[in-house]
């Protein structure tokens, strides 16, 4: 037994292929190791060893796509070429698995790119990374394949650089398919110039390039143009065919040139040359577009009468016809003749056939059968807009429920989008039919969608929205129909009737916060407001318990300029006094005075007593000016008595010097009672100045009463003051001197 460590170790690099060979996929770059004199059967089980482990590596690794070129190559390539950056990788990974290109694979490499820009770099690339010379046939391919995707700049380059290069010559067929592709791109000057240089370049005008020619400069109008050219095909001796009187046949009936298209017709017979079927739909298909009917009638007998039998194409054209020219019962008729004779019915069959029948309001049925037809037949129209206008014809004629099928339908047509015109016309019609079950169903399916949000969609009308959101608001789906709205107040709509509507809503249902929310939107958007709302609001937070919200609703309905009415003043005010919010009733009281009302003046007084009893003398006596300033004369005799009785001393005092000062009418056994409180208070100066005021007033007070303040001024220290109330008791000093008004206000 040989000992495996002590022998000697080569390490051997092994090439792809010997590893393919020999059957072992060992990892790209590894090397295999190879025992010399040692253990064979120590030898076999470290070269299974290590085959199992290349094996696991090896599955772990994904299949690189190239693997499936043979069986799939377009798809392989169209994949490679979609996500490597650079072409010339792409060819060289080809070509590193000796794949030769050929034609076949050139024109798959074209044809399958997704880029475009990739496949011109493909093609041009080819030559160069794999010896691959293109022929005329690949470069045909190239040709065709950038015309047809308006890569003009680039087939031009192929066409008159690289192939004159590479000594290939380009071919008629090549530079006809570069005309049509500026006639598709609408760039008929360049054309013009590519034709006109076909004899510089070497190629002989025939039918073929004539036919493109044609083609892409009719498509812009240019029918004089084509005239022209078509004598000097003439005068070169190529002889027009059939394919080419059709081109020109088709670009003077496109521009409605049917004198044009007269003459070349019976040019075309004069040559022998037989019109076909192509043909004549060609020139019915005119004669429709020229809204010539009659001619189109004798044109479309005139098929028949050639040996031909009407296909789809003429039974569509004849119909569009009819309708467009408001023969719709004609084009019914058609339709139905194309049922009797077997002709398929194709979407241009049903485009050309349901706008007459949707525009006519009579034909709402046989329109409904048009289109049950087509659900049959699994065809989708190609213009949506058909759905809107039978809805509407539907609708303007009363069939609210074959309208509503019509809408359901929709959802039968793949990619087809509801026009948020239709939700329109639809919930307009239902509610103005009473049924708002449908509307809302509707309404429903609206907002699920989100059509609404679409910018580029127009808005819906108020005639739609506001009897939706009425109704909502009025059957407590006020929140359905907020949502509805905000979607709408997103494409700027701030419609004032809506917005009442959902704070009435909102009232009703107690939901207070959001009707609140409403108000600020308003505000903030300068939309006028309703009295109506701002009561009901009012009234809902009154029932709630919510004096203090009252308060701001009422406030700011007179922010708006709306008027409250006594009684809704006297139910927030009352609410506010019940609840111990006496400073606020106040405020709403002022309020109330200041826009001239001049009821619940008993609840004003209660108000102003609660004011001098809690302390708050400034504010009631501002209350009472105000009052006063509005020709609403408050009692104050019951005022003075109320105060009195409560023994407010402090109270009392202020408010007989303010009735005094301001020349109220007061009874003088009211400022007894006033100097009684003083007197009981000690307030001794306070009661000699008021009665100063009083004797000033020419008023009779108690002697016996003075006799006592006189005293109490004496043992206060006051002698003056009591000096000079003697003199007046006695007569024998005047009473309002200036001396006398300044010791009073001293005393004060």
């Amino acid at each position: 037994m040989v000992n495996l460590t002590k022998q000697p170790i080569k390490w051997k690099s092994t090439s792809l292929k010997q590893q393919r060979h020999r059957g072992r996929w060992l990892p790209e770059g590894g090397y295999r190791r190879e025992i010399v004199g040692g253990d064979h059967d120590a030898e076999r089980r470290d070269r299974k060893r290590e085959l199992e482990e290349t094996k696991r590596e090896a599955s772990r690794r994904p299949r690189h796509p190239l693997h499936l070129l043979h069986s799939h190559p377009g798809r392989v390539l169209g994949r490679i070429q979609a996500r490597r950056d650079s072409s010339a990788r792409q060819i060289n990974q080809i070509a590193c698995i000796t794949i030769q290109l050929d034609r076949l694979l050139v024109k798959v490499l074209v044809s399958e790119a997704r880029q475009m820009e990739r496949s011109v770099e493909s093609a041009r690339g080819a030559r160069t990374s794999t010896g691959f010379r293109h022929d005329p046939e690949t470069y045909r391919e190239i040709i065709s394949f950038l015309s047809k995707n308006s890569m003009l700049n680039h087939a031009r380059c192929i066409l008159l650089d690289d192939m004159p290069q590479r000594l290939v010559s380009p071919t008629e067929d090549m530079f006809a398919a570069l005309i049509d592709g500026y006639g598709r791109a609408s760039i008929p000057q360049e054309a013009v110039k590519i034709f006109r240089r076909l004899p510089e370049l070497g190629i002989t005008r025939t039918v073929i390039s004539y036919d493109a020619f044609f083609k892409a400069i009719l498509r812009t109008g240019r029918v004089a143009m084509a005239k022209r050219f078509f004598n000097a095909m003439l005068a070169e001796g190529v002889p027009p065919a059939l394919s080419t009187y059709n081109i020109l046949l088709w670009g003077f009936c496109v521009s409605i040139k049917m004198e044009t298209a007269q003459r070349f017709f019976a040019d075309m017979k004069q040559r022998g040359i037989a019109p076909t079927l192509v043909t004549y739909n060609t020139i019915l298909n005119g004669w429709v577009r020229a809204k010539k009917m009659d001619v189109a009638e004798k044109v479309f007998d005139e098929i028949t009468a050639a040996g031909f039998a009407p296909n789809s194409i003429s039974y569509n054209i004849m119909i569009k016809g009819y309708v467009s020219s408001g023969r719709a019962e004609d084009g019914l008729r058609l339709f139905s003749s194309m049922g009797e004779k077997g002709l398929s019915l194709s979407e241009k069959t049903f485009a050309a056939l349901l706008p007459g029948l949707c525009d006519d309001v009579g034909r709402g049925a046989e329109a409904r059968e048009a289109l049950n037809k087509m659900v049959e037949l699994q065809m989708t129209p190609k213009d949506p807009s058909i759905f809107l206008r039978l809805v509407s014809s539907l609708c303007q004629s009363g069939d609210l429920e074959g309208a509503v099928d019509v809408h359901q339908k929709m959802s039968r047509f793949k990619h087809l989008s509801v026009d948020p015109q239709q939700y329109s016309v639809l919930i307009e019609s239902l509610c103005k039919g009473e049924k708002y079950e449908s509307a809302i169903a509707l309404l429903d399916e609206l907002l699920q969608n989100g059509a609404l949000l679409n910018p580029q969609d127009p808005a819906l009308e108020p005639p739609t929205y506001n009897p939706m959101i009425e109704y909502l608001c009025d059957h407590g789906q006020t929140k359905k129909a907020e949502a509805f709205f905000r979607q709408l107040m997103k494409k700027g709509v701030d419609d004032k009737v809506a917005f009442n509507n959902l704070i009435r809503g909102h009232a009703k249902e107690a939901m207070l916060e959001s009707a609140s929310d409403i108000l600020t939107i308003m505000t903030r958007r300068g939309v006028p407001t309703d009295a109506d709302s701002y009561v009901l609001l009012v009234e809902s937070f009154l029932k709630k318990n919510e004096p203090a919200d009252a308060r701001t609703a009422l406030d700011s309905m007179m922010e708006q300029g709306h008027l409250p009415s006594p009684t809704l003043f006297r139910s927030v005010m009352s609410a506010l006094f019940e609840d111990g919010r006496v400073q606020t009733a106040s405020r709403v009281m002022k309020s109330m005075i200041e826009k001239g009302v001049k009821e619940n003046m008993d609840l004003a007084h209660k108000i102003l007593e609660a004011l001098f009893m809690r302390g708050h003398i400034e504010e009631a006596l501002g209350r009472i000016n105000l009052m006063t300033m509005n020709d609403c004369i408050p009692d104050v005799d019951r005022l003075l008595a109320v105060l009195c009785d409560s023994e407010k001393a402090t109270e009392v005092q202020k408010l007989a010097e303010f009735t005094l000062e301001r020349g109220y009418d007061v009874n003088f056994s009211s400022y007894d009672r006033v100097l009684d409180v003083l007197y009981a208070a000690d307030k001794t100066l306070p009661a000699y100045n008021i009665l100063c005021k009083i004797k000033a007033k020419g008023g009779v007070v108690d002697k016996k009463g003075c006799d006592e303040l006189i005293k109490s001024l004496i043992a206060q220290g006051n002698t003056k003051q009591a000096d000079i109330l003697s003199r007046i008791l006695a007569g024998k000093a005047p009473i309002a001197t200036k001396s006398s008004k300044r010791v009073a206000m001293d005393a004060c």
